[in-house]
């Protein structure tokens, strides 16, 4: 637990450092974020905190991390270092859609091809078309999240956090994890300082996708030795329930209006329709992180339980999620209260 702490507070100290440094380099590089109709913030503020964040994990675990699972956190770390450079770009430049999800598949073809992969099914090819997809929908879900100050990473320092707890739990095998969950906790909380309401740098693209894609590494790579993998497969969706929640919902939002989910912005996600239902910026975001470790919590409680109690839990936990879809829809359409 030593190793793990110093990860933490190398990352932290890191990233406290190197997010002043990126944004300067952002205001002389021009990486601003010029704001839109669809934005929460109206005047322009420097990106390229993702940069920062990446800087401060890597440099951390590089560092003081434990290397003997060199061949597995070379290809998460490339993988990573891919989806930050289509980030990268998209921060600076713009990106189709479709390029992005290029490099996400690419991303998860490195992951892959280091070792880490599902292992949930019999067959090989399931398994890897499980782990391309799993990573897309959990890199896509933090970028989506990243809307308000502070959402993003506060989430995934909660669900880093939920990861770390459960490598401890499950240790001896689980060290890969226990780091990497330090050093992303460490290197956001140094960027939440300054991006928390009233935020004065952004993390873009370049630190969404990072983050979604280290945390569904994560994921992948989390086990529980004394449960069945279906039943092991339900706890990374729990700790991941508030971004996946938020992506659906903007995806049913998007489609029941007709337009591209992937394509299309707007203020439909749950932090916006919070604040319009009438919470402040900060409550709404506050209250995500409520919910995002109430869901982490559902998490730990599945690896205790028996399967047939952690289906009943699990279940349970979607039928809730499903109602909060329809309530949301019913009174706040589009992110819009409906007028009565």
């Amino acid at each position: 637990m030593a190793s793990i702490a110093l990860i933490l507070i190398a990352a932290l100290t890191f990233s406290i450092l190197a997010t002043p440094l990126a944004r300067r380099a952002a205001l002389r590089s021009g990486f601003i974020a010029i704001p839109r109709s669809r934005d929460s913030h109206s005047t322009p503020i420097p990106l390229l905190g993702g940069a920062a964040i990446y800087a401060a994990f890597v440099a951390a675990l590089l560092l003081f991390g434990d290397l003997a699972h060199i061949r597995e956190l070379i290809g998460i770390l490339l993988g990573a270092t891919i989806v930050s450079l289509f980030g990268l770009a998209d921060d600076r430049w713009g990106m189709k859609a479709l390029v992005k999800l290029g490099g996400q598949i690419l991303a998860a073809t490195v992951l892959l091809l280091g070792g880490t992969q599902v292992q949930l099914f019999a067959e090989p090819i399931l398994n890897w078309m499980v782990t391309l997809l799993w990573v897309v929908v959990i890199t896509n879900a933090i970028n989506f999240l990243d809307n308000m100050d502070g959402l993003s990473s506060g989430v995934a320092i909660i669900a880093a956090a939920f990861f770390l707890l459960l490598a401890a739990m499950n240790q001896p095998r689980q060290v890969l994890v226990g780091a990497m969950a330090a050093a992303l906790i460490g290197a956001c909380i140094g960027f939440l300082r300054y991006n928390f309401n009233p935020a004065s740098i952004f993390m873009g693209d370049t630190g969404s996708l990072f983050i979604g894609f280290i945390l569904a590494a994560l994921a992948i790579k989390l086990r529980f030795l004394n449960n069945i993998p279906l039943v092991t497969w339900l706890v990374p969706v729990c700790v991941l329930g508030l971004p996946l929640f938020d992506l659906a919902l903007v995806t049913v939002a998007r489609i029941r209006r007709g337009v591209n989910p992937f394509t299309t912005a707007g203020k439909d996600h749950l932090s916006h329709r919070l604040h319009a239902l009438g919470m402040t910026k900060r409550e709404a975001v506050l209250t995500c992180y409520l919910l995002a470790g109430a869901s982490g919590l559902v998490g730990v409680y599945i690896t205790q339980a028996r399967p047939s109690e952690a289906y009943l839990v699990f279940a349970g936990l979607v039928t809730i999620a499903v109602g909060g879809i329809i309530w949301f829809e019913r009174v706040c359409p589009s992110g819009q209260p409906r007028q009565r």
